[in-house]
């Protein structure tokens, strides 16, 4: 047979691979990225902060970030593990705490940058969609983004109680009450009182309440971790009453010091050349007195 070329190789191929590697592996959504980091020339290099909210097995993450042509930068951060010591002692990854890990980010970073007396919030929160205002005498309003990453941005999304609890907390966050529990999509209003049964746990509270009394051994299993801290459905509106106060007390982090496993093994310092001889003449004198 005649030589035939081989048009679609390897190299072919090659030519029509996604140009970004977290694209490729589906990381990020470099459209949302884009719009969430371009920051307009006449700005004059101030940066273009965003709420960064994720979610994993166990833990809520919130960051402030900023990006730089060297990467992006944290700003400040708060966590769903640290709500314990705020007196919330179960369900850390629920409505309710993803509310209150954006409250405390919302709190620690203008605690921060200062503004803290000047932006406080809506320290008692009834469910309504408000926003913060710019207060007279004193610097704009901290603004910020939501970048909720690949996460689905259904009705009544966890992410979307990440962001009121931060907009509660005293940044101003664009948003619109389309997304969070309870919206209409024929009237285009919102259930303020349902709302803040999400805000304050009340729907983990009725919950509670219906496995007592339908499925004692399946309620004993999902809420282990309430029943040994002695926290009763009655009790769990103010456990996250009592934790938003304390919040807005002290946000600021516990700073705890790093234990030290075992000891560290330190590579021994390398000989020069005149050691290294005399170390060879000390070895070959002492063979030759063994002999």
């Amino acid at each position: 047979m005649p030589f035939v070329k081989q048009q679609k190789n390897k190299a072919y191929f090659k030519r029509y691979q996604v140009k970004y590697r977290r694209r490729r592996e589906g990381k990020t959504d470099y459209y949302a990225r884009k719009r969430l980091v371009v920051q307009a020339k006449n700005k004059y290099n101030s940066p273009k902060y965003r709420m960064v909210v994720r979610f994993t097995n166990k833990d809520i993450i919130c960051q402030i970030i900023y990006a730089k042509l060297q990467g992006d930068f944290v700003l400040s951060a708060a966590y769903a593990h640290e709500l314990p010591r705020y007196g919330i002692k179960g369900g850390l990854t629920n409505w309710a705490a993803a509310y209150a890990t954006g409250l405390l980010l919302a709190r620690r970073t203008l605690t921060k940058l200062g503004l803290a007396d000047k932006y406080e919030g809506f320290a008692e929160p009834d469910g309504t969609v408000q926003m913060i205002e710019a207060a007279e005498g004193a610097p704009r309003p901290f603004k910020a983004f939501l970048d909720v990453g690949l996460a689905r941005t259904s009705t009544g999304a966890r992410v979307f109680g990440a962001m009121k609890g931060a907009s509660d907390g005293g940044i101003y966050i664009p948003h619109s009450g389309n997304r969070f529990p309870g919206f209409d999509i024929e009237t285009k209003t919102n259930d303020d009182e349902l709302l803040r049964n999400y805000i304050f746990g009340i729907h983990v509270a009725e919950y509670m309440e219906y496995l007592e009394e339908e499925d004692e051994e399946r309620y004993k299993k999902q809420f282990a971790t309430f029943i040994k801290e002695g926290i009763t459905s009655d009790a769990v509106e103010d456990m996250y009453a009592e934790a938003h106060a304390a919040i807005r007390e002290n946000p600021l982090p516990q700073i705890t010091e790093k234990k030290k496993s075992g000891t560290l093994h330190k590579k021994p310092a390398r000989l020069t050349k005149k050691e290294r001889l005399a170390k060879i003449n000390a070895a070959k004198a002492a063979f030759e007195a063994e002999q």
